[in-house]
């Protein structure tokens, strides 16, 4: 039999034995995360004496943050409205793609998986630049809508306003839709193929129709997946700058060009980290009250 020393020694590693387990992820989040959020912190409430003063002093000057949200809050605002809508037409989109998958997909399942995760074999970049080259005016697209004669109808609803694509509010928030697309489909996959079926033949049974039977049970089931997908979706949406770039024109810059421009170009760091943390704390706290919204508070 072990004696009270062993039993009190096994005792002290049962206690340790979870810090230990959690030190590398603690060490990897307090080095990669904690550290530069700090030095973020640090920077946007320190003040810049010139262009070329590249260490600011740290003067906790919270003006910093006043002058830089109401300077570039129409970009700001226009971040929100370009992810959130482009989150929502991926909702629309990807979520019949992933109920198709998971319940019809049969032994094409993972073929079909594979097609939605192909455009990831190719940089995020490429992907756009290839888009602003098939939207321009001298493009496949354009001159084939004219020729079926729906340009004008876009033109007339303000989707390609002047006859154009490129450099349009329609041109950037596709962009982010087929750019971020996959990152819907697959949380909604995923929570759509743990669903068992046969819970939809319970329903028929209890007289409920095929619209019923999915508000009632598919949809509630589903919806830490859509929950998943519109945190992958909207937070990178919202802080692109790539789309905007190469999609968009003056008008249709958001914050993430702003801050690329603050930050590399015009030498502000203090706007720029307090831009950063502006937008962090907007979407920390829309994602909490989205998750109580849709019940989910448990994954938060």
């Amino acid at each position: 039999m072990a004696g009270p020393d062993e039993e009190e020694l096994t005792k002290r590693r049962a206690r340790v034995a979870p810090y230990a387990l959690l030190s590398p992820g603690m060490l990897w989040l307090t080095l990669f995360f904690l550290v530069p959020l700090l030095t973020l912190a640090r920077m946007s409430l320190s003040t810049k004496t010139s262009r070329f003063d590249f260490d600011p002093d740290f003067t906790w000057d919270f003006g910093v943050y006043a002058d830089a949200i109401s300077t570039y809050s129409s970009q700001l605002l226009r971040s929100f409205v370009y992810a959130g809508t482009a989150t929502l037409l991926c909702i629309l989109i990807g979520y019949p793609v992933a109920y198709v998958i998971a319940v019809r997909g049969g032994r094409f399942r993972n073929l079909l998986l594979g097609l939605v995760v192909v455009p990831f074999f190719t940089s995020f970049l490429i992907r756009t630049i290839a888009w602003s080259s098939l939207l321009q005016d001298e493009g496949p697209i354009v001159p084939l809508l004219e020729s079926v004669g729906l340009m004008g109808l876009l033109d007339a609803i303000g989707v390609a306003p002047g006859g154009r694509l490129l450099q349009t509010h329609a041109a950037v928030i596709g962009g982010l839709t087929y750019n971020f697309l996959p990152f819907m489909i697959l949380p909604i996959y995923v929570s759509l193929e743990k669903i068992d079926l046969r819970l939809l033949d319970a329903a028929k049974d209890l007289y409920a129709n095929g619209w019923q039977a999915f508000r009632k049970v598919v949809l509630p089931l589903s919806l830490p997946g859509i929950f998943a997908g519109t945190l992958l979706t909207f937070i990178p949406a919202a802080g692109d700058f790539v789309n905007a770039r190469f999609l968009g024109g003056p008008n249709n810059s958001m914050i993430g060009n702003v801050v690329q421009d603050r930050f590399l170009v015009q030498l502000d760091y203090p706007s720029a980290a307090a831009l950063s943390f502006v937008l962090m704390v907007i979407i920390t706290i829309g994602t909490l009250v989205y998750a109580r919204a849709l019940g989910t508070d448990d994954l938060v």
